[in-house]
């Protein structure tokens, strides 16, 4: 087991990282003012997936075969950028109606699933991240697949927390405009928002 010291300290930057202003807080509360809080969790999902497949990929010593396919990354981080242009224009075009009234559809969950996985796959810089931080609290050489386990668990805990918390504020904040007029401004404006994570990604 991963001594409690170095996972408190691994804990504590990497919170702060996730925390960060970035694509991946714009997407998420971009999300939330379009719809709400329960269906921004797919889109968490995808993005704390994400993450964990670069961890996998430091701790697996892949790291270098990653950057050797660059272009399957590229490709990667342009259809993520292509699918939150998408997501956009739909937030652009939302009925100006309150989050509560807005109907289900049907396989939204993977698709929101699948748009945060892309969007975290198309940033190396969290494998660099991972590169740059995990061996400084914590030997590589002495992981092993309790430690993986262990860190896995961590930063799954960590990141659905930070996300979730911005998602609440994001949903809370909309839930006080009930005026249609309001909600098409703010649908808008998510649009917007989400359109400047799309062009961020696709220009890193």
């Amino acid at each position: 087991m991963i001594d409690i010291t170095a996972l408190v300290i691994f804990a504590g930057i990497y919170a702060v990282a996730v925390a960060s202003p970035g694509p991946g807080v714009a997407a998420v509360v971009a999300r939330a003012l379009a719809t709400d809080t329960r269906r921004t969790l797919p889109f968490i999902a995808g993005i704390v997936l994400g993450d964990l497949t670069w961890f996998g990929l430091v701790t697996g010593g892949l790291s270098v075969l990653a950057q050797s396919f660059q272009l399957v990354f590229t490709i990667i981080k342009y259809a993520g950028a292509t699918y939150l242009l998408y997501m956009a224009w739909k937030m652009w075009r939302a009925p100006a109606t309150p989050p509560s009234e807005l109907p289900a559809v049907k396989g939204d969950g993977l698709r929101q699933t699948m748009g945060g996985l892309a969007l975290t796959l198309g940033n190396p810089k969290t494998m660099i991240f991972f590169l740059a931080i995990l061996p400084q609290v914590i030997s590589l050489q002495e992981m092993t697949p309790l430690a993986v386990l262990e860190l896995c668990v961590l930063m799954a805990c960590v990141l659905t927390s930070v996300m979730t918390a911005y998602a609440m504020v994001a949903a809370s904040a909309r839930r006080f405009i009930a005026k249609p007029s309001h909600m098409r401004v703010i649908n808008r404006a998510t649009g917007g928002l989400m359109a400047g994570v799309a062009v961020a990604v696709a220009t890193r």
